[in-house]
């Protein structure tokens, strides 16, 4: 079972982990998919509202876990509610990190293969990842938050230039009227913008490895808030940039975004291919942190060497990644994992958090 007396974190690593674990494939989707669902310029505001869920149901589930210091949500899950239920819970969860990790690193190699490797086999592509993906969470939570913290400063830095050097073909207008079909289409927007955030609910294993798990909400905040900033910047950018319409109908919108202007005399003229190459590196961050999640789950909820459950869900993850056939497939993987990840929102931390209440008061009452 995988618990090592140094491997911790601090709360700046635990920031930065939770940051790289929901800033991924979105950034090149969640244009599309929130227009194409609201219909109007009003996607942002979904982003923002999503947003606002997402850092409540955030604080719910810093706050369960700390009731259980040093316990993962595989853990304490079974104290809350039983082994069965629990182990249960715990099952649903490493389902989803493995689907995740996998759609993941499958938009990563696609999106590789388009722009970078025209031609080159999917699986060619994948396998090498998955392979170097383990070998960075063989080596355990801290080894990942130190190679976040030097991957997240340059992916931040890059897609804030690109994003200034598209202010040149920004049109406010593109963005009005705000409402103009009132609050429903934003609603309906909700769906696509959980997608982007999903796999915050890393938060519950999180905590218990955290230096000092009383700041951990405040650290918790900070890294789920700079995903929702880049998140609503790129929305508004990418409609700004390219309009309602071309948004919805591009297959990557941020980068046809980056494809719409030049910059003569730089040393890149062309911003799409450089980003690529960053966001390649933040993908892949992105996979290895539910890779993570899922090994850990593995180990503690079957009693296995944490090694043995990397090794184990391997071909797993190959699966899962290579399930889709077209595009089109994997595009609704990602919203189904939508809808997914909504259900576990709420069945895994609030259900855990009102049982908890409940037994804590019964308690209380009996003595």
């Amino acid at each position: 079972m995988f618990r090592r007396s140094d491997d911790k974190i601090t709360a700046k690593q635990g920031a930065v982990f939770l940051t790289n674990t929901v800033l991924g494939a979105g950034i090149l989707t969640l244009p599309r998919g929130v227009t194409e669902q609201v219909q109007t310029p009003d996607a942002w505001l979904s982003v923002l509202i999503g947003g606002a869920i997402v850092i409540f149901v955030v604080w719910i589930m810093v706050k369960l876990s700390q009731q259980f210091p040093r316990n993962t949500m595989y853990q304490y899950s079974k104290r809350i509610v039983g082994t069965v239920p629990g182990g249960f819970l715990s099952v649903l969860l490493i389902i989803y990190f493995i689907i995740i990790a996998g759609f993941e690193i499958r938009v990563l190699a696609e999106v590789t293969m388009f722009f970078l490797l025209e031609g080159t086999p999917i699986w060619a592509i994948v396998i090498p990842f998955i392979w170097v993906g383990s070998y960075l969470v063989f080596g355990g939570i801290n080894s990942i938050a130190r190679l976040y913290q030097i991957v997240l400063p340059i992916s931040l830095f890059f897609l804030l230039f690109c994003f200034l050097f598209s202010l040149r073909i920004f049109e406010i207008d593109h963005l009005r009227p705000v409402l103009s079909d009132g609050i429903l289409p934003v609603i309906k927007g909700l769906k696509s913008t959980i997608l982007v955030f999903s796999g915050c609910e890393v938060v519950m294993t999180l905590v218990a490895f955290m230096q000092h798990p009383e700041k951990a909400f405040k650290a918790m905040a900070v890294g789920i808030s700079i995903p929702l900033v880049l998140y609503f910047l790129t929305v508004v950018m990418v409609i700004g940039g390219l309009s309602v319409d071309s948004t919805v109908t591009s297959t990557w919108p941020t980068i046809n975004l980056m494809r719409s202007f030049e910059i003569p005399g730089f040393l890149f003229e062309r911003l799409e291919f450089p980003l690529l190459v960053i966001w390649v590196m933040q993908m892949f961050c992105n996979f290895c942190s539910f890779f993570f999640n899922a090994s850990l789950g593995v180990s503690q909820v079957f009693g296995l060497k944490y090694r043995y459950a990397i090794f184990g869900l391997i071909p797993f993850i190959f699966i899962s990644t290579m399930t889709p056939v077209r595009m089109t497939e994997v595009f609704r993987l990602g919203d189904e994992i939508g809808y997914m990840g909504i259900v576990l929102f709420f069945l895994i931390p609030v259900l855990l958090s009102i049982v908890f209440m409940i037994r804590k008061k019964g308690m209380k009452q009996n003595v």
